[in-house]
């Protein structure tokens, strides 16, 4: 409903979700939680003082919201809790934000469902300096990736996930 993909659309997302790499975007190595419904990664776009965001997305693809089930939808919100209590555990940020947008009107650029997680920080003006971002290497992304995948490794090991 409401889909927007061109023909022939080749996801980036499903083939980070295929474990396959993406040249010049999101890589394997962004990758910190896999379960079977979702995957979380490091976004490849940053903004100036939130860095190390991250996205959860739907393992099945789901182009946007007007797609979403309820069975799959409660996966990638409590992910998105989750990922919001490791940011405030792992990075000491003062806040969380979440967005997530629908359709080209909507601001969505990649036609898979994904759900972005800020770390918030007082005066980081996100908002204010959404105009203001760019693309990370994955030498800058890794430690935020790896930081995250050691607090996630613990809390599946411990049982607590």
């Amino acid at each position: 409903m409401y889909n927007h993909a061109p023909a022939g659309y080749e996801c980036h997302l499903c083939r980070i979700v295929a474990g396959l790499e993406n040249e010049g975007w999101n890589a394997q190595s962004d990758v910190f939680w896999r379960t079977e419904h979702i995957t979380a990664l490091i976004n490849v776009r940053w903004w100036a003082k939130t860095p190390g965001h991250a996205l959860v997305i739907p393992n099945q693809h789901i182009e946007n919201i007007y797609d979403m089930t309820p069975d799959i939808a409660v996966h990638v919100h409590e992910a998105a809790r989750q990922v919001a209590i490791a940011f405030k555990r792992v990075y000491g940020c003062d806040g969380t934000s979440t967005r997530q947008h629908n359709e080209p009107a909507g601001y969505q650029e990649v036609f898979h469902y994904h759900l972005h997680v800020f770390p918030r920080y007082y005066g980081d003006n996100l908002y204010e300096d959404n105009h203001a971002h760019r693309l990370t290497s994955c030498d800058e992304r890794r430690p935020y990736a790896d930081k995250l995948r050691v607090y996630f490794d613990h809390l599946t090991t411990q049982g607590t996930i």
